[in-house]
C-alpha cells in the first residue's frame, strides 16, 4: 500500500511538471496563430443602430434617405446609444419632468416634441449650467431669460424654475415660429439664435435649417433632437433596459405662497419638517439661504411631502410604459 501510494505521488508530480512545460508552449503557439486571426480584446460587441428611412417631428414627416440627412442621424443615434450613463439618466429623469412639461407645451400651443429639445439642452438635469452660463432645463442665458419674463439675479433665478422656464421657452419658440413657419428651423434658432439662422437662410438661399451649412454644433443640434426622440420611443432597442424602480418619481408638493422676506430658509424648511437641502432641491430657483422680497412680490414655494421623500421605488408611477421592461 505504501509503495502504491508513493507511486501515485510520483505520477502526479510528473503530470504537474508536464503541464507547466506544455501550457506556456501552447499559449505561445496560440498567440502566434492569433496574429493571423485577430479577435476582440473586450468581452462585448458594438453594433451600429439602424437608421430609419423617415422620422417625424412636430407633426411633419422627415425623410432620412438623403445621404447627408441619413449620416447626420446615424451619428446622433450612435452617440446616444453609446453615451450610456448620460442617456440612461436622461430617461430616468424624464419620468419626473415630462409630466410637468407636457401639459404646459399643450396649453401654450407648442408641439409636444419640443420636450426633446429640453432633453438635449440639459440632459434633464435641473441644475445644469453651461460654460456660456446658460442654466436650467431649458438652458437660458441671463439676457434671454429676462427678455422672456424670468427673474434672474443672485437671490432668485427662475431659469431653474421648471414651470416658469418652460413657459418662457414656449414664448420664445412661438416667436420664432411666427418668423420661420417651420418647427425644425425654430429648433435650430434655439441653439444658434434667430439672427444667425435668418442670416444663413438669406445667404444660402434656403428655406429651412436642415438645408443649411452651419457650424457643427448647430448642424448636429436638429438631429440630436430627432435621435433622442427615437431612443425614447423604445429604449430597450438601443440597449437601455430599465425597470419601474429605476425611474425617478415625481415628489408630491404643496404650494405655499410667500409675499414677504424669508430671512432664513433653513428655519422656514423646519416649519414643514424638511431640511434646507430638501426645500432647495424642490425649489432650485432659490439661490441663497434667504429670500429677499422688499417689493412684496408673491412667490410660490413648493413644499415636498416629507413622507413621499421616503418613496418605495417599486411603486413608482411610469409615465411611458415603453421606457421600462417590466
Amino acid at each position: 500500500m505504501k509503495i502504491s501510494f508513493n507511486f501515485r505521488r510520483v505520477l502526479s508530480y510528473l503530470a504537474l511538471v508536464s503541464i507547466c512545460i506544455c501550457v506556456p508552449f501552447c499559449m505561445s503557439y496560440e498567440m502566434q496563430d492569433e496574429a493571423h486571426f485577430p479577435k476582440s480584446e473586450v468581452p462585448y460587441c458594438v453594433a451600429s443602430p439602424s437608421v430609419p428611412s423617415q422620422t417625424d417631428f412636430a407633426g411633419e414627416t422627415i425623410s432620412l434617405t438623403r445621404a447627408d440627412m441619413r449620416e447626420r442621424m446615424d451619428r446622433e443615434l450612435s452617440a446616444f446609444t453609446y453615451m450610456h450613463s448620460t442617456t440612461m439618466l436622461t430617461i430616468k429623469r424624464a419620468n419626473r419632468f415630462f409630466p410637468v412639461v407636457e401639459p404646459i407645451l399643450k396649453e401654450e400651443g407648442v408641439p409636444d416634441d419640443f420636450k426633446y429639445l429640453m432633453a438635449i439642452e440639459s440632459n434633464l438635469d435641473i441644475l445644469a449650467r453651461s460654460p456660456a452660463r446658460a442654466a436650467g432645463l431649458w438652458q437660458f442665458v441671463e439676457g434671454t431669460g429676462r427678455d422672456y419674463g424670468l427673474e434672474v439675479n443672485a437671490n432668485v433665478d427662475e431659469r431653474y424654475h421648471v414651470e416658469k422656464a418652460t413657459r418662457a421657452a414656449c414664448r420664445y419658440l412661438k416667436d420664432a415660429y411666427g418668423k420661420y413657419g417651420d418647427w425644425l428651423t425654430v429648433a435650430a434658432s434655439y441653439n444658434a439664435g434667430q439672427g444667425r439662422i435668418s442670416q444663413e437662410l438669406r445667404r444660402q438661399q434656403a428655406e429651412r435649417a436642415t438645408d443649411l451649412w452651419l457650424v457643427p454644433e448647430t448642424s448636429r443640434y436638429i438631429f440630436r433632437i430627432l435621435a433622442v426622440k427615437e431612443v425614447f420611443k423604445n429604449p430597450s432597442r438601443y440597449g437601455f433596459l430599465l425597470r419601474r424602480e429605476n425611474l425617478y418619481p415625481m415628489i408630491p408638493c404643496k404650494e405655499v405662497k410667500v409675499d414677504s422676506t424669508i430671512t432664513n430658509i433653513a428655519s422656514f424648511a423646519k416649519q414643514y419638517g424638511l431640511t434646507a437641502s430638501q426645500l432647495k432641491e424642490a425649489n432650485p430657483w432659490l439661490r441663497e439661504y434667504s429670500l429677499h422680497n422688499k417689493g412684496r412680490k408673491v412667490y410660490i414655494i413648493s413644499v415636498p411631502d416629507s413622507a413621499a421623500l421616503h418613496y418605495n421605488p417599486k411603486q413608482t408611477f411610469v409615465h411611458r410604459k415603453e421606457w421600462v421592461i417590466d
